[in-house]
């Protein structure tokens, strides 16, 4: 069900090295990255951890950049969560859409603001 975590940071190239150097301890290796963020897995059929600039603009700290990400298997179960989540009385944090090739997610926030993805990849 856990697809992969993500954790704020305020500066993506400084954790990037520092992850780096950590997951390496794992055999893990980047398997996704922007300017935004940077994902590692050991494979890319296995969860990995990403860091990332909050996407609200704000600094990162202990929560705000904090994801939790669940992989489905279709695109439709992507929308169909998001939109459930929004029934539900959560908040949009990122609309059901193509994010980079071969992967497909959205965002939301529960009750008590934390926030989750639903995605596809493939």
């Amino acid at each position: 069900m856990i697809g992969y975590v993500t954790l704020g940071t305020n500066d993506v190239k400084k954790a990037g090295q520092f992850y780096d150097a950590l997951f390496a301890e794992l055999g893990a290796k980047r398997g996704m990255e922007n300017e935004r963020f940077v994902m590692w897995t050991v494979s890319p059929d296995r969860p990995g951890v990403a860091i990332i600039k909050p996407f609200d603009g704000k600094a990162a700290t202990v929560g705000n950049g904090a994801m939790v990400a669940l992989t489905v298997d279709s695109r439709a179960k992507v929308d169909a969560l998001h939109k459930k989540a929004l029934e539900l009385g959560g908040k949009c944090e990122g609309a059901p859409g193509e994010r980079g090739p071969g992967f497909y997610a959205a965002y939301f926030r529960d009750l008590e603001g934390n926030k989750f993805a639903a995605f596809k990849a493939g």
